[in-house]
This record gives structure tokens, sequence and C-alpha cells, in this order.
């Protein structure tokens, strides 16, 4: 264990001694502060010394080439201070070495999304296409709120909605509350919480009228697409999420119970949803094909269709519906039911949502049919 007096013309012309591999010269001033050389001619500076439990640990500052002598010994002075009063410097580094990097949380986050999410494709395109380029290589630890923050809001400056913007920001968040689950460490703290949201309205709903119900029946009955009727019906009737229904199997439906379950939904638990007469009709008017367990199934392959949206939209243009989504016959059912007397709480459980305050955007509704009983009562009382 040589000693020397550890200086940069020292460092400069020091060599590994004859016959070693490597040889270790220990600074005769700063205790622990070494220069290793080795045979191949590579020189490193390191700190050793006891760790709290009375072992030997071992700091590496830097290579010779990647670090000043004065940067390095200022650097050995620091880590000897941080281990006398009991710190241990290399378990530390280790410590934050350990912490993975947001790209490898994002990978267990979208493996648990295609397990328990069925919108995870969606989710994997905001991750891959947002999330990862800003984030991935950066270590759990070093992302905070304001940090984000600022991500966010030059996201909104690149013209992106304010409702993408607030669906990164939940998608991001959300990798951090299954990291702090699974124990995954950095996770402790989720760097969206404390991050402003921009107020934003993207309510979009349409509700349609009997008429104008009517006509869209109509026209999905003359589509080429010999399941559409069926499935604007009972998207009408039930209140049902597209994909839910084009999922849908007979083993989920009990005609005598008049029930349909939907085993896992949007929220991500299974409901079962009422069946009226006019819903069941629909069912048993269903064709059925062979070997085929879905209710609605694309007639070309037995399986689920993939998409609607050819025979939709034309069914909307002979409607002349312009603009019609196909999600807002869910909320035309909310509104035939809301119309016809039905207490939001009836309604928010037929639609499966689940909080009270996502079937709250149906009392507008529900104030003109309280209007029309007051209307009612007064006329009743002016002609008596």
């Amino acid at each position: 264990m040589p000693k020397a007096h550890l200086t940069p013309a020292f460092v400069a012309n020091a060599g590994c001694e004859v016959g070693k591999k490597r040889s270790d010269w220990y600074d005769d001033t700063v205790t622990g502060f070494v220069l290793e050389c080795r045979c191949t001619g590579g020189k490193t500076y390191y700190l050793r010394y006891p760790d709290p439990a009375g072992r030997q640990r071992q700091f590496k500052i830097g290579r010779y080439e990647d670090i000043t002598f004065a940067a390095a010994k200022k650097r050995a002075v620091q880590l000897r201070s941080e281990a006398i009063v009991g710190g241990d410097p290399a378990a530390k580094r280790a410590e934050a070495k350990a912490i993975p990097l947001y790209g490898e949380l994002s990978a267990m986050h979208l493996a648990d999304a295609k397990i328990h999410q069925r919108s995870y494709s969606t989710t994997e395109m905001y991750v891959r296409r947002h999330i990862i380029p800003k984030w991935g290589k950066v270590r759990l630890t070093d992302i905070h709120s304001r940090n984000v923050s600022q991500w966010l809001g030059d996201k909104r400056a690149e013209g992106l909605a304010p409702a993408t913007v607030e669906k990164i920001r939940v998608i991001f968040g959300r990798s951090f509350q299954l990291g702090l689950e699974w124990g995954i460490p950095g996770c402790d703290k989720n760097p969206t919480h404390g991050v402003r949201r921009t107020p934003f309205n993207n309510a979009c709903e349409r509700f349609l009228t009997a008429e104008e119900a009517a006509r869209l029946r109509e026209a999905a009955a003359a589509s080429q697409n010999t399941q559409l009727q069926h499935i604007v019906g009972l998207l009408l009737l039930t209140g049902a999420r597209v994909r839910e229904l084009l999922d849908a199997r007979w083993e989920h439906v009990d005609v005598g119970k008049r029930t349909w379950l939907i085993p896992t939904s949007k929220t991500g638990k299974p409901r079962r949803v009422p069946l009226s007469t006019a819903a069941l009709a629909i069912i048993e008017a269903l064709p059925r094909f062979k070997d085929c367990p879905w209710l609605v199934p694309n007639p070309d392959t037995l399986k689920p269709f993939v998409s609607i949206k050819h025979g939709w939209q034309q069914a909307i243009k002979v409607a002349k519906l312009p603009g019609l989504r196909i999600h807002d016959l869910r909320h035309s059912a909310a509104s035939f039911m809301v119309n016809s007397g039905v207490d939001l709480f009836a309604v928010g459980k037929v639609l499966g949502h689940a909080s009270y305050q996502s079937t709250q955007r149906y009392s507008h509704l529900a104030n003109d049919t309280l209007l029309a009983a007051v209307e009612a009562g007064a006329a009743k009382q002016v002609a008596a």
C-alpha cells in the first residue's frame, strides 16, 4: 500500500509498478484518497473508507482523463467528511442507481394495462408518442412536479387540445401510482400531484329526439352491414358502450332474468344491464351462427367487429344526422330515461357510472322534466 503526496505532477507521471497488474497510490494528506494505476495505462481516483458497520468500502470518483486532480481531491474531502459522520457514499450511490428509469416503469405499466385495461391501445399510444420521448431515459427521482408542469405547458403550446394534455397527465401519473403499489423505488412521490390542471369543458354530448332515433334506426336497417340495425337498437335501449356490445357473448345474456352481464366494464368492474322488452325482442331476433359465441359478430369473420365506422357514417348520412357519434347513443339512452321520469341514481346504475358525478351531466334533462311537471300543475290550478 504505497503512500505518496498526490499532486497534479505526481499523478501525471504515476504508473503501475513493474510486475503488477495494478498499483494503488494512497494520498498522505487525505485519508483514503487513492489513485489506482493499471498496467494497461488507465488511472482512476477512488475514496476508500470504513462504512458504519466497519466494512471497507470504495467509491469511484472518476477517471484521470475525465476529472481534474483538484476536483477529484475536493470530492474526496467531501466524501470523507460524509463517511466520518456515519454516512456511506457508496451505498447512497448504489441506492440511487437502483432507481429505475421511467422507461422501465412504463414497460411495467403497459404490461399491466394490456391485461386489465380495455383502452390499452390508447394508453400505449400516449406513452409511446408523448411520454417516453421526454422521460424514458430519466430516473424516477429526477422527475419533479415543476418539470412536469413545464412539459405539459409545452404540450399545450404545441397545439394539443386541453383534453389531450389532461389525458397525458393522467396516464403519466398512473405509472407512478402503480409503481407505488408495486413498491418500485422512486415512486413514493407522484410528480403529477400538485401540477395545476387547466380547466376545460370537453363535453360534447348530443341527445337524439324520438323522431331522430327513428330515422337512425331506419337508416341502419337499410345498411349493407346487416348487424348495424341490431347494434344501434341495442345501444339506444341499453345505454351500453359500443365496445361492450361488440364484445358481448351469448353466455352472458340471461333472457329469463332479463339481464346482460358485462364481465369487465370501463371501471374495471363487472355490471349487469337490465333488458327491456324491446331489447329482448332485438336479441331474440338476432341471427345465430354455429359455434359462434358472440352476440353481434361480423358475419364474414364470426368475430367481433374491429370497427363499424363505415356503416355508421353511411347511416348518419342517410338519416341526415351529420356529426352524430356512436357514443351519443349512450347519451341519448340516458336522455330518454331521464325524460321519462327515471331518477338520476337509477340512470347511473344502468349506465354503470362509477360515481354520481358522472351522471350529473344529465341533470339539466331532469330539470326539464320537473319543469314540465310544475307547468302541468299550474295549468290544472288555472283550469280549476
